[in-house]
């Protein structure tokens, strides 16, 4: 199984308002940058955008280091959050429907098809790659508030 490392990141101005977002994928001495916005969006809809982009990429069945400084995306993960909506037909606890239901639904689906691990970053610290997908996802942001001008 090929060893994939990714850094993800979302931006936004305001909330709800532009968004961008950015992946870094690296495999062996490879590596992908993708990036993209949206003229009104939320800072958890970028981050989940960035991860289900990146996991998209991917043409076969990976072991992925999934770097996210977003608490809402790795959580949902390792605490078996989205399990448990998956398995309520997408309801929380409260029997609420799924916020961001639409990208929960498509990450689970891609997330299956991979062994994926979800690493906790700490936001604008001392990491060059997750400091780096921060630039770029600010830097879509400001592209689709241009696209809009």
């Amino acid at each position: 199984m090929k060893k994939v490392t990714i850094y993800t990141d979302g931006s936004c101005e305001g909330n709800p308002g532009r968004g961008g977002w950015a992946a870094i994928l690296r495999y062996n001495k490879k590596e992908r940058v993708l990036t993209g916005g949206s003229p009104r969006t939320t800072n958890n809809r970028m981050e989940m955008t960035a991860a289900l982009k990146a996991l998209q990429l991917l043409k076969e069945p990976c072991a992925v280091k999934l770097h996210t400084d977003s608490q809402y995306l790795r959580r949902a993960f390792t605490d078996g959050w989205l399990h448990r909506w998956h398995s309520n037909g997408w309801l929380t606890s409260n029997k609420q429907p799924v916020k961001n239901q639409d990208l929960w639904k498509d990450l689970w689906s891609e997330a299956q098809k991979h062994e994926v691990q979800w690493i906790k970053v700490k936001a604008h610290a001392n990491n060059k790659l997750n400091n780096r997908a921060d630039a770029l996802a600010v830097a879509a942001c400001q592209d689709a508030a241009r696209e809009l001008d």
